[in-house]
């Protein structure tokens, strides 16, 4: 049984995925979110062929590291990103993943009039996504990201209307904050039922404010989220995500130093398996 608490490479945002495994591995971690994000943080290459696919297997292997999901951010309201997103689909299949995080995509411009037409080009284009998905024995887990998805009320009412039983939520607390302006401790509790995937990653400053530090350090209340995931039974990955203040990234030494903080501090909420 692969350990629920992960690492999201998207923390070594700006190095290399050699650095990234292993200070996630030297921190503890035994599980990793893989990031796969063209023109952001793609430590696997979304037209990885088979021998670098094979490679990374080989780098997994080496740190003691099992992928459990795999970040695949996708602009999901055109059919560049349609075509995008089947390549992260085929990249879960070659690590024997089973989830798949993505935003909505296109959430640029929030206005009320921009939100209407993302959201009637996302439904046309998710349906037939969901069951290629499916068919792969995969679950799309939308993340709380902005746009139509700025909080986990908004992404509830969204997966509600796609109506299909492989698509959830991933619940990123520190973007409910940053994008939503919403205390997660009150949101939560709507997407509950439908989250699939967690991303720990803690928040300072309030919306708009990009400052996601060490988890523990920040005015996410961690404590209380957890109480409410565990009586709900929520048994997915909890993958921590530490993007720090933005600018250049910030020194290897740093990260790692992070990332063994942050374990740390999840672990308590999240414990090994026996």
């Amino acid at each position: 049984m692969a350990d629920r608490l992960a690492a999201s490479t998207n923390t070594y945002h700006g190095h290399g995925l050699e650095d990234a495994l292993d200070g996630i591995a030297r921190a503890g971690f035994a599980s990793i979110e893989l990031s796969s994000v063209p023109g952001w943080t793609e430590h696997v290459r979304r037209d990885a062929g088979a021998a670098e696919i094979e490679r990374v297997k080989g780098l997994l292997d080496g740190h003691g590291l099992t992928p459990v999901s795999l970040s695949g951010h996708s602009d999901l309201v055109s059919d560049d990103g349609v075509a995008a997103f089947r390549k992260a689909l085929r990249l879960c299949t070659a690590f024997g993943v089973s989830l798949v995080t993505t935003s909505t995509g296109g959430h640029d411009d929030a206005s009320a009039g921009a939100l209407d037409e993302q959201r009637d080009r996302f439904l046309a284009r998710i349906g037939p996504l969901a069951d290629e998905a499916a068919a792969a024995g995969i679950a799309i887990c939308l993340e709380t990201h902005g746009g139509l998805l700025a909080t986990g009320a908004m992404a509830a009412k969204l997966i509600g209307r796609i109506g299909k039983p492989n698509v959830g939520v991933n619940y990123d607390p520190g973007n409910v904050v940053y994008y939503g302006d919403t205390a997660p401790e009150a949101d939560i509790g709507a997407a509950l039922p439908l989250i699939r995937h967690l991303h720990v990653k803690d928040q300072i400053g309030g919306v708009g404010i990009w400052n996601f530090p060490i988890v523990g350090t920040g005015e996410i209340p961690y404590p209380a989220l957890f109480a409410q995931l565990d009586a709900a039974g929520f048994a997915g990955p909890c993958s921590i995500e530490v993007e720090f203040t933005g600018g250049d990234p910030p020194p290897l030494s740093e990260v790692d130093r992070a990332m063994a903080e942050s374990y740390a501090y999840v672990r308590r909420f999240v414990p090994a398996p026996e």
